[in-house]
């Protein structure tokens, strides 16, 4: 597999949407087999996106970040999700997510920076230069996509509010509005939910910040109007909907960590080496796939970009901080 930066692929040289909707056919094929509910239609990816976000990602970009795969079908993408402020089924972000509304949408940024301040979102990306990146996406429960993502530097935001010498970690939250997320009237989580990366990982060039995907604005069930994309990390670090950024000098508090610390660790980095307490984290089943195509293939130490982040963990013992 390649991993490779470009500056001359447009996002004109993707598959383009028409191939993936001419896939549905098959893919609703697929999950009657396993006795799913039928993919909604493409048209039904929720987004209440706003005219100056729109106008944004209509600007020129370039990808900056490619891979030799395939890219996953923007129906898989937008119609499989684990969001669980929507429920906590599959299907359940893109069936409840046109109740979440973007606009307005501020971010609070606090803690150990010299400039804290609350932005509203167009002035947070408005000085940003967008790009694309195609960063493979792998879920703790041994699932993945490779997805197009839209968007700029976390370490780039992060700059902004000039981080102190104190600010060792960065913690991150999701909107919490019952009214908008059904799934946080339970208590089954201890909402909101909160994820955190150590500052050099947030550093990092690969972790972003993204706005959009597939040449579009973000969907509701994938994150919007903003969230986190940590490629060589599980899943579940890349959070979603984020209204609160916090630089801290302890290690934060995250929500897997909380609910359930033996199986989710702080770190969350993808390694076939380490498996879950409750199944293998060997091989990982790409979609789209089906019952009878389970298109299985193995999985990459840090998720394949090995080079790129391995240093951020010299000396560690990778099966204590997992």
């Amino acid at each position: 597999m390649i991993i490779g930066k470009s500056n001359d692929i447009l996002s004109s040289e993707i598959t383009s949407e028409s191939i993936y909707v001419n896939r549905r056919q098959l893919l609703a094929a697929s999950t009657a087999a396993l006795g799913l509910s039928a993919i909604p239609s493409l048209t039904q990816a929720a987004t209440s996106s706003t005219s100056w976000l729109t106008t944004k990602i209509s600007q020129p970009w370039k990808t900056t970040i490619t891979t030799d795969e395939s890219v996953t079908p923007w129906e898989d993408a937008t119609q499989y999700n684990n969001f669980y402020e929507f429920g906590f089924g599959k299907s359940d972000p893109a069936k409840y997510a046109d109740r979440l509304k973007t606009e307005p949408w501020s971010i609070e940024i606090s803690g150990e920076v010299s400039k804290p301040g609350t932005l509203h979102l167009e002035d947070l990306v408005a000085p940003n230069q967008l790009e694309e990146r195609i960063y493979r996406f792998r879920c703790v429960e041994a699932w993945s996509m490779v997805v197009p993502w839209l968007g700029f530097s976390l370490a780039d935001l992060l700059k902004r509010f000039e981080p102190t010498a104190d600010a060792r970690f960065v913690q991150f939250e999701t909107l919490f509005d019952p009214k908008q997320f059904p799934a946080q009237k339970s208590s089954s989580f201890p909402w909101p939910y909160m994820e955190g990366l150590r500052i050099d990982e947030a550093m990092n060039p690969l972790a972003f910040m993204a706005v959009g995907m597939y040449g579009k604005v973000l969907p509701n069930q994938n994150g919007a109007p903003i969230r986190l994309v940590v490629p060589w990390k599980y899943g579940f670090k890349s959070i979603k909907s984020i209204v609160k950024i916090r630089l801290v000098k302890e290690m934060p508090k995250t929500t897997w960590n909380m609910l359930q610390a033996s199986e989710y660790g702080f770190y969350a980095n993808v390694n076939p080496e380490v498996d879950h307490p409750r199944w293998s984290q060997k091989t990982e089943r790409r979609l789209p796939s089906s019952l009878f195509t389970p298109n299985r293939i193995p999985t990459l130490k840090f998720n394949g970009y090995e080079e790129q982040v391995a240093y951020l963990y010299k000396d560690m013992d990778l099966r204590k901080f997992y």
